[in-house]
């Protein structure tokens, strides 16, 4: 295989990356460090994907320079809203409970799902990049390469970084972490749980928006792609340990690569790549590869 190939597919793996970790970290907090079962983590992708699509529409029409940046605001601000009353009207009464919690977002999914589909049909829809990030790029040893998939991995480092500072020097990451290990000593210390943990849910959701615009720009949005990212949100966590950040990226960059590689190599049985790593890793540590042992 030559060499430029090579570079391309794990560049690819890279930038399919990136995505996934911008989506899984958002499962990440809210799975990981909440404990709340949140299976509609993928609709609230595709609500914002529509979401932001019903606002990029009319302005890219109109030519205007900012639609994709209007779209990308109101796609996150959407998912976060949508996340908040989901938190505190349904999931917020079933901590602990996780397999109410699990059926309840299920079936939060499947209405979200079809009236998506009532309103606004089956056809795909397409986000276009502003000038400054479409096109080309010369990437050293691969040749030209899509600006945008290069943004995405900047983006999903701003994240990171964003997410390890408001969780280890903010007072918000403070709580949040004292929460997941005892709740009750938390609450009487005199601090609002479930403030906290709405914020950390609408924290999440804003991030399941962002990479419903991200995603829907990198490639069409269409019905079924909410099933697609909670399953890959799902098995990025499981890989990487719930909870840790660092380890949801190096998830997200194992199963970005094994994708790619897998379809370069054997295209047809390319997803069974994905799940041997979900499987080896829950056999050898359970808890995923920086997750922490459950006491």
């Amino acid at each position: 295989m030559a060499a430029d190939l090579v570079l391309t597919i794990v560049l690819n793996g890279l930038t399919l990356a990136a995505l996934y970790f911008i989506v899984a970290s958002g499962f990440s907090l809210i799975f990981g460090l909440m404990r709340t079962v949140n299976m509609a983590h993928g609709a609230l992708y595709l609500i914002a994907g529509y979401a932001g699509y019903a606002v990029f529409e009319p302005l890219y029409d109109q030519d205007v320079w900012w639609a994709w940046y209007a779209g990308v605001a109101w796609g996150v601000v959407v998912a976060a809203v949508v996340g908040t009353v989901m938190q505190k009207f349904l999931l917020g009464w079933m901590q602990g409970q996780e397999l109410r919690q699990a059926l309840v977002t299920i079936g939060v999914s499947i209405i979200v799902a079809d009236q998506l589909l009532a309103f606004y049909g089956g056809n795909p829809r397409q986000f276009f990049a502003p000038d400054a990030i479409f096109g080309a790029s010369a990437v050293p040893g691969v040749g030209n390469y899509p600006t945008f998939r290069l943004v995405q991995i900047g983006i999903a480092v701003a994240v990171g970084v964003a997410l390890w500072v408001i969780l280890n020097k903010t007072k918000l990451g403070l709580m949040v972490r004292a929460g997941v290990d005892d709740r009750e000593m938390l609450a009487a210390c005199g601090v609002n749980v479930p403030l906290v943990a709405i914020a950390v849910f609408a924290l999440g959701a804003g991030l399941a928006g962002l990479g419903g615009v991200i995603g829907s720009t990198a490639q069409p949005l269409s019905q079924g792609m909410d099933g697609r990212f909670l399953l890959i949100a799902l098995v990025v966590v499981i890989v990487g340990g719930m909870g840790s950040i660092t380890g949801t990226a190096l998830g997200a960059v194992m199963i970005g690569l094994a994708e790619q590689i897998g379809q370069a190599l054997f295209p047809t049985y390319s997803v069974i790549l994905t799940f041997v790593i979900m499987v080896a890793v829950l056999a050898l540590r359970p808890q995923g590869l920086l997750g922490r042992a459950t006491p």
